[in-house]
């Protein structure tokens, strides 16, 4: 019989938070109580880009009972003062060659930030034949 060990349900980042990393995550985790005050669920920033070019969508609160891009309409509160460190944790690299996207989100009531990123690839069949 093997011993098969079980995945991990939660993924963590296996690198160390930088300085900086480390900061931002403090500073909007700092938040929580305010904005769970204001209704706001969750906070998000999306980031997409392919060809050593990318972009950070600005920081968008939701009142949802779950966080999926382009799912739910954003709530009208103002949360552009955390763009900066959501910013710091957007993945570096996501935007080289292929590409990739994905969202850094604020789970308010649990405390919790989530990065969740999509790396994008080229692939090919090839096929070979006698005429």
């Amino acid at each position: 019989m093997t011993d098969i060990e079980p995945t991990n349900p939660e993924p963590t980042n296996s690198q160390p938070l930088s300085h900086e990393e480390a900061q931002a995550k403090a500073a909007i985790l700092a938040e929580c109580e305010n904005l769970a005050a204001a209704g706001v669920t969750f906070v998000a920033v999306h980031f997409d880009g392919y060809g050593d070019s990318g972009v950070s969508e600005e920081v968008r609160c939701f009142d949802s009972e779950y966080y999926a891009y382009d799912e739910h309409k954003p709530v009208a509160h103002d949360a552009a003062y955390l763009q900066e460190h959501f910013e710091s944790l957007v993945p570096m690299g996501y935007e080289n060659d292929c590409g990739g996207f994905g969202d850094v989100v604020l789970d308010v009531a649990a405390g919790k930030i989530t990065v969740e990123r999509n790396d994008r690839f080229e692939d090919y069949t090839t096929s070979s034949y006698e005429v």
